[in-house]
């Protein structure tokens, strides 16, 4: 029997798979129970073009309570939006790092839409 973690993992991998195979730069997610994180990485996988998580003093001054809420999620996709652009980056495969599609995840990922990126 598998655990929680390991079926995260596992759909998480199969994603990563279609991705590579597409050449393209991708917006990862990974969220904890008290924070979440962004990342835009290059296409070969082995540069992280832009960072943005609530864990930043930065965004921690602008939130009110932790970083584990809607909130907060769609703070850091306005942030990781714009870092991605001035690193020179318009278009992004979304990699939700087999989290569900809702609830933090999903804020994040339209706060970074209305910013800008095309994924």
């Amino acid at each position: 029997m598998t655990t929680k973690k390991e079926q995260r993992l596992r759909r998480s991998r199969q994603t990563r798979a279609r991705i590579s195979i597409q050449r393209a730069v991708r917006l990862t997610v990974f969220r904890s129970n008290l924070h979440i994180y962004a990342q835009v990485i290059a296409e070969d996988g082995g540069k992280v073009l832009a960072a943005a998580s609530t864990a930043e003093k930065a965004v921690r001054d602008q939130l009110q309570g932790n970083g584990g809420n809607v909130a907060a999620a769609t703070l850091v996709g306005k942030l990781i939006a714009e870092k991605a652009k001035a690193a020179g980056v318009e278009k992004v495969a979304f990699d939700r790092a087999g989290f569900a599609y809702h609830g933090r995840v999903k804020a994040l990922a339209e706060a970074a839409r209305e910013a800008g990126l095309q994924f």
